[in-house]
């Protein structure tokens, strides 16, 4: 009886986190679509606290994160985040989704575009 309560406590504790890890995924995902980057990025926060037994949501959670930097028009954070999705998860549909948005960020300018800085002698 007693390993039976254990087990249960157990198996409910293990669902109340993933209920939670949704919750704060979803609220994301709406705060998202209103434009609150700020709780986004909090939610967002939340979730992969939650997550770190579930390594299989962690591009989603990054691809988020990095559309909201975009919005933020923090463009080179947002390329950071693509490219460690590209590196940790190529073969998965946020890997390509990641080189889509990387791609969207060089046709407008924002990503790959640097000149190196000019040097001259002082006195010129």
């Amino acid at each position: 009886m007693r390993t039976l309560l254990i087990l249960t406590l157990a198996l409910s504790a293990a669902g109340c986190t993933r209920w939670s890890l949704d919750h704060h995924l979803n609220s994301a995902y709406r705060a998202y679509e209103r434009g609150d980057c700020d709780e986004v990025i909090l939610e967002l926060s939340q979730a992969e606290r939650k997550s770190r037994s579930r390594s299989y949501l962690q591009p989603e959670i990054s691809l988020l994160r990095g559309q909201c930097l975009e919005r933020q028009s923090l463009f080179v954070d947002a390329a950071q985040t693509y490219q460690f999705i590209i590196a940790h998860y190529p073969g998965s549909e946020y890997g390509f989704r990641a080189k889509a948005r990387l791609e969207t960020l060089r046709q407008l300018g924002h990503y790959g575009q640097a000149e190196a800085a000019k040097v001259s002698p002082a006195g010129l």
